[in-house]
């Protein structure tokens, strides 16, 4: 039998390779597996627990919150709390960020951003969810930290994963020396390494956009979905168009076999719907770091300016060579309206 390597061992080999390499991000990524095991086991029983169905509440960005958001987003906060390496836990089911003021980890060097249950609204119909993390350091060096913290480019991250709860639950993370996926093992409790040094397709043949929304979408946004449609033996063309509602879910397809997702601005939308903090820059850093590329339609996810926690931005993000096609097309579009304005 293949000796296993489980998540922990994995850490702690790391945790040279890291210029913080004083134990805190190792136990901080530990926290984080804790309480996704956690996470994973009510899951996976739900149907069983009444932890199906809505909680009759709302959060911040106006979305019913599922019974279950509740729940990933207070075993996280519990976890990252008790393990006393956090300062600051920033997540889409908190209006303002949440201190975490122990004797412990008032003076933490790190921060979280978390999406506790990304897809939550699938959970009742069993379609896979996830949980979407990202790890800063804190910039103030003096008192305690606060919300400037966290509005933080996302080039300065020093970490970032995710957790897929499928049909197997995987946890994939990288701090920035590539990406390595954990599959977690039931029979002994562990997330044991099962995809090393993960590595994004240069292209492939799937798109993933909601394409009920085609109407609102920009005329780059609709000229590169008519591209992925037509027939071209050279370019494996007509690509399949898969797209599950869930970023993780659809990510993780597209990391493994290659492919694009997109979430545009629409006319509800013009800032785009999915969070730049919490959800598209721990996924651009990811997918960056397995090869591939992340962008608004024209900017490096990574490289926007952060102004408020709950900040929105579209995303094109997967495969290099699908997402540089994308921009093709949205940078044509844009200098098409920029000659149809001057003449007008």
């Amino acid at each position: 039998m293949a000796q296993m390597t489980t998540l922990g061992q994995f850490i702690i080999e790391k945790q040279a390779d890291h210029p913080y390499a004083k134990g805190e991000l190792s136990r901080l990524l530990r926290d984080i597996g804790i309480a996704a095991k956690v996470v994973n086991r009510e899951v996976n029983k739900a149907g069983l627990m009444d932890l199906l169905g809505q909680a009759g509440s709302t959060n911040i960005q106006g979305e019913i919150q599922q019974k279950l958001d509740i729940y990933a987003n207070e075993q996280f906060i519990s976890a990252l709390k008790s393990g006393g390496e956090c300062c600051i836990v920033a997540s889409e089911e908190n209006e303002e960020i949440v201190m975490l003021d122990t004797d412990v980890s008032q003076d933490a060097k790190y921060i979280v951003a978390i999406d506790p249950l990304d897809g939550s609204s699938n959970i009742d119909v069993n379609v896979s969810v996830g949980t979407i993390f990202s790890i800063y350091r804190r910039q103030s060096t003096e008192g305690r930290a606060t919300l400037q913290d966290v509005l933080q480019r996302g080039v300065n991250q020093v970490a970032a994963g995710y957790v897929i709860y499928g049909t197997s639950t995987m946890l994939v993370y990288t701090t920035g020396k590539g990406v390595n996926g954990f599959t977690l093992d039931p029979s002994i409790g562990e997330f044991c390494l099962s995809h090393p040094q993960m590595q994004i397709p240069k292209t492939g043949h799937i798109y993933s956009i909601n394409e009920g929304y085609y109407v609102h979408f920009p005329q780059g946004v609709k000229s590169y979905i008519k591209y992925c449609q037509v027939e071209d033996d050279a370019t494996n063309r007509p690509y399949s168009s898969r797209y599950v509602g869930s970023m993780i879910a659809d990510l993780h397809r597209n990391m493994i076999k290659g492919g694009i997702f997109i979430y545009p601005i629409t006319a509800a939308t013009p800032d785009g719907k999915l969070r730049l903090v919490y959800e598209c820059n721990p996924m651009s850093f990811i997918i960056e770091q397995a090869g591939g590329r992340a962008t608004d339609g024209k900017t490096r996810i990574m490289e926007l300016d952060v102004h408020s926690l709950h900040q929105r931005t579209p995303i094109f993000i997967g495969s290099e060579e699908m997402v540089s096609k994308a921009e093709e097309f949205m940078a044509e579009a844009e200098a098409e309206q920029v000659s149809v304005d001057l003449v007008g």
